[in-house]
């Protein structure tokens, strides 16, 4: 057994104070009694009191507050077998982790305007399977497809670029770990629609993507693509770790000031090659509300019918009993007619 609401229980400890005060009432009426009357005039005053009846009354209200919390707390007994069908999107973010999304020219930075979207877009969703990918020369699913926001906000709190052996960018790492994610999903037969978000500023220093971009258009994935950042470009600051104070700017091997921008035309042709459409952040004040509206399109698959076990419900008893012992209490007599014989 399992409760719903177990906090209630807690009203419990109500039920011997309620005992001990009846318990206490009663005492204080028979020392009254003794103290001022007599057996056969208090007999007379309370002519027609049945014992019996009160002490039913008071068992059958006892019990009946009893029943009504052990209702209120929710009681699930046994299992019983569902069947869901769901309509969504199977969905899975690819988030850029390069040194290059560090850069502030949208505010407070690239990978935390990312992160930010990317909340509202976990907002969005009702009843969508959503993963996390994170990359750069290399990919990793930081979160398998889920349902679970809770636990994917967590993962996506603790992306950083410094998590990454490697600080260039590789869109054939984020493409390949997208598609083995989506080949180890149970219901591969599964008609909810498939797709993959790539958010990044566009810089490539990989191996040629389209082997990979095909092989996702081949499988019903679509491929749309958020660019961050600016055509103009900025530096890459680079902070000290703990005091979070800026010391410099990232350089070249040969000692020169690094200057990103963002590359629209890459993510554009991954996007039109992909069957998806090209979004763009590019201050602090844009978002991804296009991208969010055109969802509204995309949840047109049903996710495969799925069974599952689940505690039954049991509160409707403990209220039925709860209203039976309460109407037993109020119909049950405290005295009764003497018939003279």
């Amino acid at each position: 057994m399992i409760w719903e609401s177990s906090t209630f229980l807690w009203l419990l400890v109500l039920i011997p104070a309620l005992i001990f005060f009846l318990w206490w009432k009663r005492k204080r009426i028979l020392q009254k009694k003794k103290e001022y009357f007599s057996t056969e005039l208090f007999s007379s005053l309370r002519q027609g009191f049945w014992p019996l009846g009160s002490r039913l009354k008071n068992i059958f209200m006892i019990c009946g507050f009893s029943f009504l919390i052990l209702a209120l707390a929710g009681p699930k007994i046994g299992t019983e077998v569902r069947e869901i069908k769901r309509q969504g999107i199977d969905m899975l973010v690819a988030l850029d982790l390069s040194a290059s999304m560090k850069a502030e020219d949208v505010r407070p930075s690239r990978l935390e305007k990312a992160k930010f979207e990317i909340n509202r877009l976990i907002e969005r969703l009702q009843g969508d399977r959503v993963g996390l990918i994170v990359f750069t020369g290399e990919a990793y699913l930081q979160s398998p497809m889920t349902l679970d926001y809770s636990a994917l906000r967590l993962f996506l709190e603790i992306a950083e670029t410094d998590q990454m052996p490697s600080s260039a960018t590789d869109f054939k790492a984020a493409m390949t770990t997208a598609l083995e994610a989506f080949n180890a999903l149970e219901d591969t037969e599964s008609e909810a629609s498939k797709v993959l978000l790539i958010m990044s500023d566009g810089e490539d220093h990989g191996q040629s993507y389209n082997e990979a971009l095909q092989n996702l258009v081949e499988n019903d994935i679509r491929v749309f693509t958020i660019g961050i950042g600016t055509t103009e470009g900025t530096t890459i600051p680079l902070y000290e770790e703990g005091t979070n104070q800026l010391i410099g700017y990232k350089r070249d091997n040969e000692g020169r000031v690094v200057t990103t921008k963002l590359q629209s035309q890459t993510l554009r042709d991954i996007a039109n090659t992909g069957n998806g459409e090209y979004y763009s952040i590019r201050r602090g004040n844009e978002g991804i509300d296009a991208f969010l509206a055109r969802m509204d399109d995309l949840e047109k698959g049903e996710f495969a019918s799925q069974e599952y076990a689940d505690y039954k419900n049991q509160y409707q008893w403990m209220g039925a009993l709860a209203l039976l012992c309460i109407v037993l209490a109020l119909l049950t007599p405290s005295y009764r007619k003497e018939h003279n014989r």
